[in-house]
């Protein structure tokens, strides 16, 4: 038998293993993530794979030996320095901080590959909301040229290889819409091991439509988290919050771009709880930063000025031209190339609750991510007044008839609790 063959079977006995409870060696799981990596696994073994790390989860040695197997078996890209990062553990639909914090991070003059995702559990992932400006497909020397050049970069993984075996796992997860708390962990932590991140900051939202529901987990992850990055000798800092509703109002790609541009822009109907977060998080990554380079700033105010005084503007625009996009776009210029449904309040009072799960399902409904235009901009949110008749919320898509079907579902998932 071929040294291949064996190393197939060693890792559906891994799987074997690991689904009935066992503890796996540092060889065992180095051979299934490179199985994985190289597609060299069946969908169904990948999903019993998936499926077995719900059971326990992993020991703190089996969380260094994924993430570590996971960077051997793909690429990894190498900047001189200081390399700062950002990645949030997700669960919430119109929160896209991470296209305002890189070009704050990188205006500072800290530079910020940032390799994002696409949607796994949301109606958009950051690599799906750029894409919409610019290109997020690069191969890894083509980043480094970008972040060489510009600072920071906003792509995707496709190209670049880095932690394949990951992307893997995220296909077969993403009909089920969730992950295990580890497999988030291992997930982004080996995204950033990949990179070269020295510097990073985590946000982990807590709340019952959060991947992540209980402050108690969160603390657990948290622990987790600290413990890896430790051994990799990434220097960490988290930014853990209730979360009970989009920080912005647009959900869907092309509308999350627009709330991004109106920050970015200073206009006046910019989502300020966007704002606000993404400074948070900046602010907090900043003071890493400035903590180990002796510069006595305020990581906050020193992203504040940033913004207000639009640098950040000015970097995302040679960001996106770098990306191969118009840097010339604006929030004016900006076109939403879909139908629109508005839907408008049968009640009078105040909006208790925003269903997050329902938001998703209505937006993926409604076609995102695949058709970038399609999505909900929330007019109200929690704690606003609406009155009988005032618009609520509307829907978008480029097909007419999943606005009609969105419309339909809107029954069975609703989005809004009024007292």
């Amino acid at each position: 038998m071929s040294d291949q063959n064996n190393k197939h079977l060693e890792a559906i006995k891994a799987i074997q293993r690991k689904l009935l409870g066992k503890r796996l060696t540092e060889r065992e799981i180095y051979n299934l993530m490179d199985e994985i990596a190289h597609h060299r696994l069946s969908e169904v073994l990948t999903a019993y794979f998936v499926a077995s790390s719900f059971r326990e989860g992993y020991t703190p040695n089996e969380l260094y030996y994924f993430t570590k197997a996971m960077v051997e078996t793909g690429n990894r890209l190498k900047f001189k320095g200081m390399v700062a990062d950002k990645h949030s553990t997700g669960g919430v639909a119109g929160t896209r901080t991470t296209m305002i914090i890189v070009p704050i991070i990188a205006s500072a003059g800290i530079i910020i590959p940032k390799v994002s995702s696409r949607a796994i559990t949301s109606p958009a992932g950051t690599a799906d909301t750029m894409e919409v400006l610019a290109q997020v497909n690069f191969t890894p020397r083509q980043v480094q040229q970008i972040v060489d050049k510009v600072g920071g970069c906003i792509v995707w993984n496709e190209y670049l290889n880095i932690a394949p075996a990951d992307d893997v796992l995220i296909k077969v997860e993403e009909p089920l819409s969730f992950e295990s708390f580890d497999k988030i962990i291992i997930s982004i932590m080996a995204k950033k091991v990949a990179v070269g991140s020295t510097h990073l900051i985590l946000d982990i939202p807590v709340g019952k439509t959060m991947k992540i529901r209980h402050f108690h987990d969160a603390e657990k992850v948290k622990n987790k988290f600290r413990n890896l990055a430790g051994k990799f000798k990434i220097k960490l800092a988290f930014d853990v919050s209730e979360t009970l509703e989009p920080a912005g109002r647009g959900i869907g790609p092309a509308l999350e771009v627009r709330d991004v541009l109106y920050v970015l822009e200073q206009k006046p109907q910019r989502p300020l709880k966007l704002e606000a977060k993404a400074l948070r998080l900046a602010g907090k990554l900043l003071d890493m930063c400035f903590t180990d380079l002796k510069i006595k700033k305020s990581g906050e105010d020193e992203a504040k000025r940033i913004l207000r005084e639009g640098n950040a503007l000015s970097k995302f625009r040679e960001i996106i031209k770098a990306q191969k996009g118009d840097d010339q776009v604006s929030s004016d210029k900006f076109r939403l190339k879909s139908k629109i449904f508005e839907i408008k309040s049968s009640d009078n009072g105040k909006i208790k609750e925003i269903n997050n799960y329902n938001i998703n399902s209505l937006a993926k409904i409604l076609g995102a991510p695949i058709d970038k235009f399609a999505g909900i901009y929330l007019y109200k949110k929690i704690d606003e007044f609406v009155e009988k008749g005032e618009p609520l919320m509307s829907f978008y898509s480029s097909d007419k008839f999943k606005l009609k079907e969105a419309e339909i579902s809107l029954k069975s998932f609703p989005v809004y609790d009024i007292e």
